[in-house]
C-alpha cells in the first residue's frame, strides 16, 4: 500500500538525507511534486546538529515549503528509523496544497515534546542547509533530550 510522504527538511532533493528517498534497499519513492503544509507551523533549526525541526503547534508560524513522495511500506518503515517514530518525531497527517492548486493528505513527521523556548528561534518558511547552520552528520547521536538543551 502506497503513502503520501511531505518532506520539509533535510530529506528534499538537494538536502543531506535525501539519499534515503533514492536507496533502492530503502523501497520505492517517487517525487509528486512541491507543496505547502496548509495549516501553519513552527519549522525552526535547533539541537547543537542545526536539524530542522517542525514543532507541533498548529496555527502558529508559517505555511511550510516541501516535497511530496508516494512511498511504499517499506521506504514508510525506513523513514521512521530515520526520524526515531514515534520515541522522538510523531507523524501525523496534514493536507498540503499542491503546486497545481489540488490539496492532498500526506503524512508528515514533527515535534510534539520542546521547550517552549523553541518558539523564540527564527521561524523559517523553508529550509535550507547553509555553511552558515551546516546540519551535522552525527543526527543519529540526537534524542529527545537534546531539545531540552537548547539555547
Amino acid at each position: 500500500m502506497a503513502a503520501r510522504v511531505f518532506v520539509y527538511g533535510t530529506l528534499k532533493r538537494g538536502e543531506p538525507n535525501h539519499h534515503w528517498l533514492t536507496k533502492k534497499e530503502n523501497g520505492q519513492a517517487r517525487f509528486l511534486g512541491r507543496g505547502k503544509t496548509e495549516t501553519k507551523f513552527p519549522l525552526v533549526v535547533g539541537t547543537r546538529y542545526n536539524i530542522p525541526f517542525l514543532l507541533a503547534r498548529p496555527g502558529e508560524g508559517n505555511h511550510i515549503e516541501g516535497e511530496v513522495y508516494e512511498v511504499d511500506e517499506t521506504m514508510l518503515s525506513k523513514l521512521d528509523i530515520l526520524e526515531d517514530y514515534p520515541d522522538y518525531y510523531d507523524r501525523e497527517q496534514q493536507t498540503i496544497l499542491m503546486e497545481q492548486n489540488e490539496t492532498i493528505q500526506c503524512w508528515l513527521y514533527l515535534i510534539r515534546n520542546f521547550p517552549d523556548k523553541m518558539l523564540a528561534k527564527e521561524l523559517l518558511i523553508s529550509y535550507h542547509n547553509t555553511p552558515e547552520r551546516p546540519y551535522n552528520e552525527n543526527y543519529l547521536d540526537s534524542c529527545p533530550e537534546d531539545l531540552a538543551m537548547e539555547k
